[in-house]
């Protein structure tokens, strides 16, 4: 299998304005650019790496290497073109603690379906992370976020583009926004009472496409770097 890493961004974006680099996924950790960690992770878990993001030499290397693309549904796109499989694994390249243990531990586990989106409970992130702060969302089976890993299948996903493309278009229009998921699944997530498989057969409907979520026991897959606080947290300077 193939993996598609996300490492495109803004020169302006906070993070890699502070470093002065192309996006935030080549900031300096550890004494090597950020995206490094999810390559490494990914090569050592036997997949071959199609990256999207400015250039810069990287290693491991990447199977292919693709252009910013100026936006995070154009890069996938592109991703999707290069790839050769019809199953592919999506990450973004800011995770600074991916392994190849939980890449292998998502493949593995990973339900049949054309879109998987890999969810972590907040007990597992503040067992090895205490004190990092993630956004968290309530429903019936706990408190999850959203992971940095997906697996989808290219020509399923293809086809759900234009309605993602509509709902981020619609993001800043919350009426809007509420009629195309529907009102009533929409007060339940803020309510905290929609159950997971729930919101599986919803997020299906919408997108024409069986979808699942996959809770995960890997807390580094829920980790990734967004904000100066999340540097400071790991005492980079």
């Amino acid at each position: 299998m193939e993996a598609i890493v996300l490492a495109g961004g803004s020169p302006e974006d906070p993070l890699a304005r502070r470093f002065g680099v192309a996006s935030k996924a080549l900031l300096p950790y550890r004494g090597r650019p950020l995206v490094e960690q999810t390559l490494q992770a990914l090569h050592r878990a036997g997949l071959e790496v199609v990256l999207v993001g400015p250039p810069a030499p990287l290693c491991p290397s990447p199977k292919a290497h693709l252009a910013d693309q100026g936006g995070l549904l154009a890069n996938l796109e592109a991703g999707l073109q290069a790839a050769q499989g019809e199953r592919v694994l999506v990450s973004t390249g800011d995770m600074p603690f991916l392994s190849a243990e939980a890449v292998r531990w998502v493949l593995q586990n990973a339900p049949e379906a054309g879109f998987v989106y890999t969810i972590v409970a907040r007990s597992t992130i503040e067992a090895r992370f205490p004190g990092m702060r993630r956004t968290y969302a309530r429903v019936r089976e706990g408190v999850f976020t959203g992971g940095n890993i997906a697996l989808l299948d290219k020509s399923l996903f293809r086809r759900a583009l234009p309605l993602i493309q509509r709902a981020l278009a619609l993001r800043k229009r919350p009426l809007a926004l509420a009629r195309m998921v529907g009102l009533g699944t929409l007060v339940r997530v803020l309510l905290g009472q929609a159950g997971i498989p729930e919101l599986e057969r919803r997020v299906s409907q919408i997108l024409g496409l069986p979808a699942r979520a996959l809770p995960t026991p890997y807390a580094e897959v829920g980790v990734d770097l967004d904000r100066e606080e999340d540097l400071r947290w790991l005492g980079v300077d």
